[in-house]
This record gives C-alpha cells, structure tokens and sequence, in this order.
C-alpha cells in the first residue's frame, strides 16, 4: 500500500492511498475535519468523566491526539482504543505537522508515544489518557469489549466497502453501550440506512468544511 504525504487545506498534512488516490483526510483540512467529525460532534456532546473510545482506522493518529488535548483541557479520563492493521512508518509519523497545527510543543511526546507504543499493551499516556493500538483488521477484533464512542473513520465507501457494510455496523453496535454514539463524516444514504437495519438511530447533522452532512448513530 504506497502512500504519499499531502498538505490539506488548513495547512495540515496528511497522507494519501496512491492507487487510489483517496486522503487520510479531507483535503480541506485534516484538523479542522477531525475536530468537527470526531471531537465536535462525538467526544464533545458526551456527558460523562470517564469515556471509553473505539477507532476504527488509527491512520495518522490524529484522532487520537485531539482526545488527549480535549482530555487534557476538560479533565475527562479516557480510555483509547485504535484499530489500524496498516500502520505508518517512524518516517511518515515524523512528517506530520499535527502538533505545529495546534500551536502546542508539548503533544509532541505524546503524538510520538501514541506511534511507538507496543502494539496489542495498555499504555497509560497519564492520568487522563490511557492508550491501546491493535494492528489487526476490525473485522478480526476479538476482545469482549464496550465503548462509549466508536470513532467510524475508514476510507470512503467508494474505495473500501467491506469497512461499511450490515456486518461490520453490526459488530460496532454490539460493542457500544446502550445510549453510545457512532460518528463518521460520511453522509451516504446507503451507510445510513445499513446502520438503521441494524438498530442505529441515525441523524445527519452539519459536516466540517467542505462537506454538508455528517453521520451520528446512537445504540438505543
């Protein structure tokens, strides 16, 4: 899987799939898409200190490195859960520009820790934030485990169908707790209405920039 780094429209990098050619992120900006996706309209609307997160599609990271900063500012325990079975190397790590995006040295360490951490260990980043990364498909994630939040953040529908489909939404919505939510930027009729089929109350809401609508799925 040849991949190249890409600069987005706020000026954060990304990578993209060559033969593809589909981004890691919107190529209207990286951060302020994740901010909007996955920190604005998931992690920010749950009420409660303690949340347990699921992601599927790691990538960059950068997801990841948002929660902490918003754990970090709210006070919010977190437990971190990413899924990536094609994860990036220390060279395409090193070329992202997340932390001089968000103006803030100090998640430096922490965006390196979240990369060289052991894969399949509980790392506790601090008291805020512990952290595990699995390199295995989700198809393949085995564990006996609830979540509060799914991050839903695979490669579009167009490229990687098998990541949106009655089986995998299926297997997020048992891994929910009741009341847990789902977020992804898509908005495709057919992926709501497959997490509809499958229990999900479904809303569009208003996406990041460039894109209308969103997706928020709720396990009722």
């Amino acid at each position: 899987m040849n991949r190249s780094v890409i600069t987005t429209g706020d000026g954060s990098s990304s990578l993209k799939i060559d033969s593809w050619d589909e981004p890691y992120h919107s190529r209207h900006g990286a951060v302020q898409e994740s901010k909007h996706v996955f920190i604005q309209e998931g992690l920010g609307i749950i009420d409660s200190p303690e949340v347990a997160i699921l992601e599927l599609g790691f990538g960059t990271g950068l997801n990841a490195l948002l929660s902490y900063e918003f754990a970090k500012e709210n006070s919010k325990k977190i437990q971190y859960y990413g899924v990536e079975p094609y994860p990036l190397t220390q060279n395409e790590v090193a070329e992202m520009n997340f932390t001089e995006q968000l103006a803030n040295k100090k998640l430096e360490r922490i965006f390196t820790s979240l990369h060289q951490a052991d894969a399949d260990t509980w790392i506790a980043i601090d008291p805020f934030f512990s952290f595990k990364r699995v390199e295995i498909l989700f198809e393949e994630l085995k564990e006996r485990l609830s979540f509060d939040l799914i991050y839903h953040d695979a490669f579009s529908p167009n490229v990687q169908p098998e990541l949106w489909n009655e089986t995998i939404f299926k297997k997020s919505y048992s891994l929910l707790r009741t009341g847990g939510i789902l977020v992804t930027y898509s908005a495709k009729g057919t992926v709501r209405r497959t997490m509809e089929s499958v229990g999900f109350e479904v809303e569009r809401i208003p996406g990041p920039p460039g894109k209308r609508e969103m997706i928020r799925a709720r396990k009722l």
